[in-house]
């Protein structure tokens, strides 16, 4: 019974971690929003301009904004990146000292996922 528990608290922390840093992924991404957002009106002041002048003044702007969208998008699969990797570190530690137990663990939760997938 230790065994399952012990599998069962790899899984929660491996959950708790993929929350934590989806979290963070959302928060990015609603950041990413906002700047790409604040570039199209930058975009669209300087074509109603028309304007040569009027890009060359707001060139480094907009470049500076899809900059900081770049970095935001990096960050983000980063961080999806890392939630991966604890996820399989969690799982290989557990297959690793407990195989069965794992074994038995996973599929019970693929038979209910099947069920579920089905209705």
């Amino acid at each position: 019974m230790a065994t399952t528990s012990s599998v069962a608290n790899n899984v929660r922390e491996a959950r708790k971690a993929i929350l934590e840093t989806s979290g963070d992924i959302q928060s990015d991404l609603q950041t990413l929003q906002i700047e790409f957002k604040r570039l199209a009106e930058q975009v669209g002041n300087i074509v109603s301009d028309k304007g040569s002048a009027a890009w060359e003044r707001a060139r480094p702007s907009v470049e500076g904004v899809v900059s900081d969208a770049q970095e935001k998008g990096r960050e983000a699969i980063d961080a999806a990146r890392d939630v991966t990797d604890n996820f399989v570190d969690a799982i290989d530690k557990s297959i690793k000292n407990r195989p069965y137990t794992t074994l038995a663990f996973f599929a019970v939760v693929g038979f209910v996922l099947g069920a579920t997938w089905r209705r």
